[in-house]
């Protein structure tokens, strides 16, 4: 009943053949890979308008210039991550850059920074979404963080269901969100439809500016508004999960996300500026220049909407980027090998987990306050920025195709940028929480550094890649420990004698003058009357474990038997999950006493009640209440 619910919620298992279906096209990956940066344009513009604000009205003319200087640094990050995209087709970004370029310490750096990011990216998509939710319906504030985790819920659900589902059911969300804010940009840029029209809340910009328009601020301002350059990785990140051509399908999306973000970017703040636009009261300089141009009409509610939507949802970036991410550091042997396991739905399930758990719990730690987020957001994703700039640089030097200075040149302006970006943006927010980051990424190169220890010691005390001699038969000795002669019983002799011709039942006997051996005299004379051809062990003790005096036995027989030694435990299966709990689950206890023992190997013999009511019994006596060999129900003294 479990797996036929779990498959209705994700989907049947599909064959390798049939992977292709969750690959994506290139308007599938505006909705499963860009949206992050598509919605940067609701907070990047209104970061630089609020470092402005500090220096007063006469500051806001420089949103403009520094708006075009962001725009030109995305035209570079998107020639570099094209550039990417064709140099390493098997994804990773700015990972795979910096560990054929920088070296392993730097792709390491890379990969923690790129984690950081995509964690921060799912809790400050679905906060923010969440946020302008509560802002419109102020009674729902109390449920903020049942919200956010039922929204990361059903983000996660469809990523187990495959990419190409995510992206398909969020496509129309995101073609609404682009066409109508194009249109809305175009409206206000030809004919504004509400220019004079007032708006609510009250302006929170100074008449008399408190400081300078000083270089420091314009930088400040420069890599606040950098934000809105996030997401740009996730397409490189995520080559393997487009159709065939996947390097040309790859590429055409982070064209396409280039164009549609620079001319939102370059729209809004043409706008901003000839408006003069400044922060407000419970306004965002978005939803400003929104009512400007259209009024607060059914066009501006329906984008309003439709932003709210796609902030929630952005979240899915991280969802097509942290899993391949994942199985590429698996596969080189920093991350657990699990990471590069795919599920049923041919994805990496086990990323898509983790991302989950992650960022549910950071959305836990800050009550789904986006606030709370902003000051850890994008310093991550622009380290990686400078790796992969970088990275590129070194790639063009040494292989020098044609045209490779003007490459490097242009990857290097980059690199630089970014770099400045990342370091002013941590020094001006270190105290307001940056300083997590600052302690997250090394913390996860460390991990990572760990692992990678840990498997090549294991790798070197297995012997992996080395000459191996020939393997060698050894004889078994297999333990059965029962209780009682019955079908159960009769099944696992059965199974120990189809492994063994030595087998050797075992029952534990407690010496305490009473019922504990009438009951042991009893199975001897049962056993004797039936007579299996195996031998019956009776190990007495004075104490109530019954799994050490199997222990015990187990030790005396390996001082002078060099036998292999294998202990079947019969369990039986009851034909409803809530009757488990009547027996006395003496295998997992006796489990987990030889689960650390190298010597011996530990198996059950599960046995459904149904078949073994089918099975031809036994007619000696039974004691009353057995059930099985080990198994008995839970009762004093069972």
């Amino acid at each position: 009943m479990l797996a036929s619910t779990w498959h209705l919620l994700v989907g049947r298992p599909l064959r390798s053949g049939e992977a292709a279906k969750e690959q994506i096209t290139p308007v599938e990956g505006l909705s499963a890979l860009s949206l992050d940066a598509l919605t940067s344009v609701a907070y990047g513009p209104e970061a630089i308008i609020v470092v402005l604000a500090v220096a007063g009205a006469g500051a806001l003319h420089v949103v403009l210039p520094i708006t075009i200087a962001i725009v030109l640094l995305l035209a570079v990050l998107v020639f570099s991550y094209r550039q990417v995209i064709d140099a390493y087709p098997g994804g990773g970004g700015a990972y795979a850059v910096s560990r054929a370029n920088l070296g392993v310490r730097a792709s390491l750096i890379a990969g923690a920074s790129l984690i950081v990011d995509y964690t921060l990216t799912v809790a400050v998509s679905i906060a923010a979404g969440v946020g302008a939710l509560t802002s419109a319906f102020p009674a729902l504030s109390p449920a903020t963080v049942p919200i956010c985790l039922g929204i990361l819920a059903v983000v996660t659900l469809l990523n187990l269901r495959g990419l190409g589902e995510a992206a398909r059911a969020f496509l129309l969300p995101t073609m609404i969100f682009i066409v109508g804010l194009l249109a809305i940009i175009a409206i206000g840029l030809i004919h504004p439809l509400a220019l004079h029209a007032s708006q609510p809340g009250r302006s929170l910009l100074t008449t008399h500016g408190v400081e300078a328009v000083s270089v420091l601020l314009v930088l400040k301002a420069f890599s606040a508004g950098c934000s809105a350059l996030t997401g740009v990785e996730a397409i490189a990140n995520g080559v393997p999960l487009f159709k065939e051509p996947k390097v040309v399908r790859a590429k055409r999306t982070e064209l396409l996300l280039g164009l549609i973000l620079g001319t939102m970017l370059l729209g809004l703040a043409v706008l901003a500026s000839r408006w003069h636009i400044g922060p407000r009261s419970g306004q965002t300089a978005l939803s400003q220049i929104m009512a400007d141009a259209v009024g607060r009409h059914w066009a501006y509610y329906l984008v309003s909407l439709t932003v709210t939507l796609v902030l929630a949802l952005a979240a899915n970036t991280s969802f097509g980027g942290l899993p391949v991410l994942a199985s590429l550091l698996s596969r080189d042997d920093y991350l657990p090998h699990l990471f590069a396991l795919r599920g049923d739905r041919q994805v990496f399930s086990n990323g898509v987990w983790a991302l989950a758990v992650l960022s549910g719990a950071l959305l836990i730690a800050v009550g789904g306050d986006t606030n709370s987020l902003i000051p850890l957001f994008a310093i991550g994703v622009f380290t990686g920025f400078t790796l992969a700039q970088s990275g590129l640089v070194v790639h063009w030097w040494k292989n020098r195709p044609a045209k490779w200075r003007q490459r490097a040149a242009i990857n290097g302006l980059g690199a630089t940028m970014t770099a400045i970006a990342t370091v002013v943006f941590l020094f001006s927010k270190f105290l307001e929480g940056a300083w997590v980051v600052v302690v997250a990424v090394p913390a996860f190169v460390l991990l990572f550094v760990r692992i990678h220890s840990y498997y090549r010691r294991a790798a070197s005390d297995l012997g992996i890649g080395s000459a191996q001699e020939k393997p060698e038969a050894r004889q078994s000795l297999v333990i059965v420990p029962v209780t009682a002669v019955s079908r159960l019983t009769v099944h696992a002799i059965s199974e120990g004698l189809s492994l063994s011709r030595e087998v050797v039942a075992v029952t534990v006997v407690l010496d305490d003058g009473g019922e504990g051996e009438a009951r042991a005299q009893l199975l001897e004379q049962d056993w004797a009357t039936w007579d299996p051809g195996v031998p019956l062990q009776v190990l007495h003790t004075d104490y109530a474990s019954i799994v050490a005096p199997i222990v015990s036995f187990i030790d005396e027989l390996r001082a002078h038997d060099d036998r292999q030694i294998v202990v079947l435990i019969p369990v039986v299966i009851p034909d409803r999950v809530r009757y488990r709990l009547l027996h006395n689950q003496i295998d997992l206890v006796l489990s987990a006493a030889l689960r650390t023992r190298p010597d011996v190997v530990v198996a059950r013999v599960r046995s459904p009640l149904g078949e073994l009511a089918s099975e031809p019994g036994v007619t000696e006596h039974v004691p009353v209440g057995a059930t099985g060999a080990t198994d008995v129900l839970t009762r004093p003294g069972g």
